[in-house]
């Protein structure tokens, strides 16, 4: 069982230091412990070492920290070190290497490099988890396991893989002429009149074929994850728990089945700082990838992980000072990592770990800084945690568990994330196709939850459920690029509209059914009724376009894409002039049963999104106003029902917020009341209880 406070902590890896200093494991321990620290995660990375030689095993290599974490009242995440295998392993059992195309072995020398369903791999996996986990399962520190990390980063292409998918393709549709229907194969001659015919995936062209392999290559996924921490809570002592830690963004991922395997969600947020972390944001000095480049794909990053599971949830890493590459070094500003820690807690973080506790002088992660720099002395960034975990152990259990409060919810759609990566609807400059375009296209909804003062949180499609039950949860649901969709999806978004809810729909949404096949309805399928609107023509905007209407701020514009709008029985809401002359509507909304419909034709800019949410969630509870653009204020609700609001000032200069509520600081520990004003420094984050 997880404690009843937010844990504060960091992956420690002593194994990795230089031999001259590996007695120092007292000493960093020390530190932690001054710092507040109450968690690390350890031996995930290194087989070779619990294992040297096939069958040879040393356990008590790992004790010393063990003992020093149980002496000081740190808990330890204990890993399986499957994800990383040790080189006698490759050099006996060259089989187990994954195939990144038919017959391309990966090349050893990086890690996760293995085909993870080879039995081979699975035996000897088994047999160094099943010696772990006995060696050290009674030892009063160990208060949970991380099995493997990072899994599904590979598309492994080998003969078995490939004919273990034929298999289920066959379980699915019992024949081949189903399947030619289903795939559309009679284009391009690609009829199969045998299983034998099915070509291997490296040079597919079909849509439905890729999506199929994705969900095939997640559910490999799925099962590993799940066989390791089922066998490890066959062999762990009660009260601990199984996690592993998820890189949102890998290939071969399917973040709710696989949570749904584990006793709690985990997952990885980082984030581009110093300026990325700016409100408002200034130009994009990335493209999006597996880091966040803003305030609002930091908060996107934890709503994902708590969506999961619908629970509190554990950060395995996040940034400390720079991370990547050896030329992306942006340690953070002063603040920086307060107000990413209270960010994380704000959306339901249970334990906040950072990658890692000192810096590696040697291996491919030399420049991913660590707490502890290469000198291994504390500085800046430790004296900025230990502040962190000062306030942490101040605030207790009551910023524990906590369930954040959602104003707007954003739908998300991992499998319309694949079919979108496969065939992206929008491109970058000079026409290339942008394989990030599910993830921009929500983003842009997303942030404008955040740049509307409202309060943000993310559905994932697999937990849509009932819909009445939903517009009473949720009062306002975007479904951005929903674009693998089942009619049973669709049809219960119309009916949450019909039950009291205000949909947002957006671009893309309902183009495709869960074949990845263009329907042919007319668009948007199935919700052409509820939304009063229909298109049949699109088009990519090659620049901004400006956008005016009713419930829309200066500055709006449609960018990227526009769906080519017909108005039945709706309201045109906002409108552009098309460059090919005549205006048309770009926005529109309709009354529906007892809720209402709004419909979104474009990848609003930020000052269109904001409009947006702000006009959806006209009828929600929204206490704060006037705020200053830097600062945002999200709330959520401990277990024992008090509300904590969240204030930050995501900038260099101070401001002033008022209060319209009586309320304690839980940091300070100072009241405050209505209508009284307060002072946010730079970077600065206030913590506050509402009174009854």
């Amino acid at each position: 069982m997880l404690p009843s406070r937010v844990l504060l902590g960091t992956a420690y890896y002593p194994e990795y230091l230089p031999r001259a200093l590996a007695g120092r494991i007292d000493t960093d321990l020390d530190l932690m412990a001054a710092a507040g620290m109450t968690a690390i995660r350890v031996g995930e990375s290194v087989w070779s070492t619990w294992e040297p030689r096939d069958g040879v095993f040393d356990l008590d290599w790992l004790r010393p920290v063990l003992d020093g974490a149980a002496e000081r009242g740190v808990g330890v995440l204990l890993g399986t070190p499957t994800y990383a295998v040790p080189p006698w392993l490759q050099r006996a059992h060259p089989e187990i290497a994954a195939e990144r195309r038919t017959g391309e072995r990966v090349p050893w020398g990086v890690r996760q490099e293995v085909d993870y369903q080879q039995p081979a791999f699975l035996f000897h996996a088994e047999r160094v988890i099943r010696r772990i986990v006995e060696h050290h399962r009674d030892h009063p520190a160990v208060i949970g396991y991380q099995v493997d990390n990072e899994p599904g980063l590979l598309l492994p292409h080998n003969e078995s893989t490939f004919q273990a998918f034929v298999a289920g393709l066959r379980a699915e549709y019992g024949d081949v002429e189903t399947l030619n229907e289903a795939w559309g194969l009679t284009y391009w001659s690609h009829r199969l009149s045998d299983w034998t015919e099915l070509w291997r995936p490296d040079g597919n062209s079909t849509p439905s074929y890729d999506l199929a392999w994705r969900r095939f290559q997640a559910s490999r996924t799925t099962d590993f994850i799940g066989w390791q921490a089922d066998l490890v809570r066959e062999l762990r002592r009660p009260g601990q728990f199984v996690t592993t830690c998820l890189a949102y963004g890998r290939a071969a991922v399917a973040d709710v089945p696989l949570t749904g395997r584990l006793d709690v969600a985990a997952g990885n947020v980082y984030v581009h700082v110093q300026d990325g972390l700016d409100r408002p944001p200034g130009p994009q000095r990335f493209e999006p990838g597996w880091f966040g480049r803003s305030v609002a794909e930091l908060y996107l990053s934890a709503d994902r992980i708590y969506g999961s599971r619908h629970e509190p949830f554990l950060v395995t890493e996040t940034n400390a000072t720079s991370i990547g590459g050896s030329q992306l070094n942006h340690p953070p500003y002063d603040g920086q990592l307060r107000q990413l820690a209270w960010a994380l807690v704000s959306r339901g973080a249970r334990m906040i770990q950072y990658w890692h506790w000192h810096s590696i002088h040697h291996g491919a992660e030399t420049f991913w800084g660590g707490i502890l720099g290469h000198a291994l002395q504390p500085g800046r960034v430790y004296r900025e945690i230990a502040a962190i975990g000062a306030e942490l152990e101040q605030a207790g259990a009551e910023v524990a568990e906590l369930r954040p409060d959602v104003d707007v919810a954003v739908l998300w759609s991992t499998q319309s994330d694949w079919a979108l990566q496969f065939q992206p609807p929008l491109a970058h400059p000079g026409g290339t196709p942008d394989p990030a375009s599910y993830r921009s296209i929500v983003t842009a909804f997303y942030a404008g939850v955040v740049d509307a003062g409202l309060r943000p949180g993310i559905l994932p499609a697999e937990h849509l459920g009932d819909p009445a039950a939903l517009a009473a949860r949720l009062p306002v649901l975007v479904a951005p690029a929903f674009y693998i969709a089942s009619d049973d999806e669709l049809d219960l978004l119309a009916e949450y509209a019909r039950a009291g809810g205000h949909l947002v729909v957006g671009p893309r949404t309902g183009y495709a059914d869960p074949e990845a096949r263009a329907r042919t309805e007319v668009a948007p399928a199935r919700l052409r009724e509820a939304a009063g609107v229909h298109y049949v023509e699109y088009e990519n905007l090659l620049h901004p376009l400006p956008v005016q209407g009713t419930e829309v701020a200066p500055g709006a514009e449609a960018t990227r894409w526009a769906d080519d709008l017909f108005v039945e029985d709706a309201e045109a809401m906002a409108w552009y002039d098309h460059p090919g002359g005549g205006r048309r509507p770009i926005v529109t909304t309709k009354r529906y049963g007892s809720g209402r419909v709004t419909y979104v034709g474009t990848v609003p800019n930020p000052v269109l999104a904001a409009s947006i949410a702000g006009f959806a969630a006209g009828s929600a509870l929204v206490r704060w106003s006037d705020l200053p653009d830097s600062v945002t204020v999200l709330s959520a609700v401990n277990p024992v029902g008090r509300r904590l609001w969240f204030l930050h000032n995501w900038s260099g200069d101070p401001v002033d917020v008022t209060a319209p509520i009586a309320a304690t600081d839980v940091l300070r520990k100072t009241p405050v009341a209505p209508g009284e004003s307060i002072h946010l420094a730079a970077r600065d984050v206030h913590v506050l209880r509402a009174e009854a």
